[in-house]
């Protein structure tokens, strides 16, 4: 069975490094899983559930907001601003990402 390795961490500590079967994270404009062979990609978190199933079965579950996420070969890297078991009652200033902005600059600089 083919596996991802992961790595989740936040400003606070590493909250998971191990493989995995699959992960689905929230990405600022929905939902993107990830499974082993999964083309390079990056992308913007958004914030809600993030979930590692794990090789020999049960899995994982994490609340993230704000970040990135990196698929490159047999790994997935994600750096959030704020991860957790369950969601803070308010989130960092720093983990609430104004997507319409990065939108705006990315339009003007195109």
């Amino acid at each position: 069975m083919s596996e991802i390795r992961v790595r989740i961490v936040s400003p606070d500590a590493v909250l998971f490094e191990g493989p995995a079967a699959a992960v689905v994270a929230p990405a600022w404009d929905g939902k993107v899983g990830v499974l082993p062979g999964h083309a390079p990609m990056i992308a913007l978190l958004g914030s809600g559930e993030l979930s590692i199933d794990q090789p020999g079965g049960g899995s994982e579950h994490f609340f993230v907001a704000g970040g990135v996420l990196k698929v490159e070969g047999d790994e997935l890297m994600i750096l959030t601003e704020y991860g957790g078991k369950e969601a803070p009652d308010e989130l960092p200033l720093r983990a609430v990402v104004d997507v319409s902005a990065i939108m705006e600059a990315m339009e003007g600089a195109g």
